[in-house]
């Protein structure tokens, strides 16, 4: 184990950034990520209720929903693994926000035009996997409503932004901006002996101490190892259960190698076709993992590719 949490586990980003004794990290966060458009001073979390039924947040963690003190009201949104038509639900979850605004006027028995003027909605959605489907093809893909033939804002009160983090590939050297030393620092948290930019980032200070493993309570180690097994126990049951479909599809296709190669009866051939097929094999389960989300020094450890075999697959 490392000497930083996972950030990426329920528990680990609620107590990153969903908390109030951590809120100064959260808003640090988005202004890094808007800066130059505006500057956050203060957030109040929300009850993240507002937003749906649970039924509905199945197989996502849906961590964040605060107020900014300029009344913007921001989702953030950590998701790990895949699911299907996972843009249509960042829309459908900025929607209920949005219309939960109406309902309050509603409430208060008023019936002026003062109903439809709307504060802006923003959803961030960190991805910690490889999208499918083109949805998401980038590291940062930045949504929000312009007149179709210009850049002209049309409204600013939805916007939507999606950070698949496989995309973001530069070392600690290359980092610039302090939104990429963010990505950076949190990509790579849980291997790290120290966080870097410190020095220049001040607030890195704070997130080392409240990420440090050892600083924790007991009751807080408990409920962290409780969240990290939960991540554990869901990418066993799936590597699992690719790998029972795959053992399958291998023995299928050794049965017509052997044909093929009794045919040939070329030895050297068959020790070239093994070899290759290992690799290809290999390549292939950790395109699939990848694209599950499993971190990548376990895809490493399960296929016995290198690293720079995974960055190729990644490029």
């Amino acid at each position: 184990m490392g000497r930083y949490i996972n950030p990426f586990t329920d528990w680990g980003f609620k107590r990153l950034f969903g908390q109030e004794f951590s809120k100064d990290l959260l808003i640090n966060f988005l202004n890094d990520l808007f800066e130059g458009e505006f500057q956050i001073k203060d957030v109040t979390f929300k009850d993240k209720e507002l937003l749906g039924e649970s039924n509905d947040l199945r197989g996502c963690i849906f961590d964040i929903y605060c107020e900014t003190d300029d009344g913007k009201h921001f989702i953030v949104e950590m998701q790990n693994r895949w699911v299907p038509f996972f843009v249509n639900r960042s829309i459908y979850y900025a929607s209920k926000a949005f219309v939960a605004q109406r309902k309050k006027l509603d409430e208060k028995g008023k019936r002026t035009p003062t109903l439809y003027q709307f504060v802006p909605v923003y959803v961030v959605c960190i991805m910690n996997y490889i999208p499918r489907d083109n949805e998401v093809t980038k590291y940062k893909t930045d949504v929000a409503l312009r007149e179709k033939n210009s850049e002209t804002f049309f409204s600013d009160k939805f916007r939507f932004i999606y950070l698949s983090l496989p995309f973001f590939d530069k070392e600690e050297e290359e980092c610039e901006t302090g939104f990429e030393k963010w990505i950076y620092v949190l990509k790579h948290m849980e291997v790290l002996e120290r966080l870097p930019f410190t020095t220049q980032k001040k607030i890195f200070n704070h997130l080392a101490k409240l990420a440090d493993i050892r600083c924790m309570s007991s009751e807080e180690q408990e409920k962290y190892d409780e969240s990290v097994k939960a991540v554990d126990d869901y990418y066993s049951g799936l590597y699992g259960s690719y790998m029972d479909g795959e053992e399958k599809g291998m023995a299928k296709g050794m049965a017509k190698g052997r044909a093929e190669g009794r045919a040939e009866g070329r030895a050297e051939g068959r020790a070239e076709g093994r070899a290759e097929g290992e690799l290809s094999k290999g390549l292939s389960v950790a395109r699939n993992l990848l694209a599950m989300g499993m971190p990548l020094p376990q895809i490493m450890k399960v296929t016995g590719l290198n690293d720079a075999q995974l960055k190729q697959l990644q490029s």
